[in-house]
């Protein structure tokens, strides 16, 4: 599904320096786009690329064999996993 294609009811709203406007504008004219559906179609796909990154890799076939082969090991005690683990993470300290 394309931007372009589906009806827009969300606004969003952003500040850039003049230099990224300049440049923002000129790739959007050389892409033939508006400003908008440039800044937007960028934005979507790096959304994508990003999300992406977090539940797809690619490793080659003995990479992969070598990780199916070690989420099949019985589970073992990591102490230094334990202790990250136990603290209290750092945007939760006031």
């Amino acid at each position: 599904m394309t931007i372009a294609t589906t009806a827009r009811s969300a606004r969003l709203g952003l500040r850039a320096t003049p230099e990224q406007e300049t440049v923002l504008r000129r790739a959007a004219e050389v892409a033939h786009k508006s400003l908008t559906d440039f800044i937007l179609d960028a934005a979507y796909q790096a959304a994508e690329h990003t999300l992406l990154d977090q539940r797809l890799f690619m490793v080659s076939g003995s990479q992969y064999q070598a990780l199916l082969e070690m989420l099949d090991r019985p589970e073992s005690d990591n102490p230094g996993l334990a202790s990250l683990f136990s603290r209290r993470p750092v945007w939760a300290e006031k």
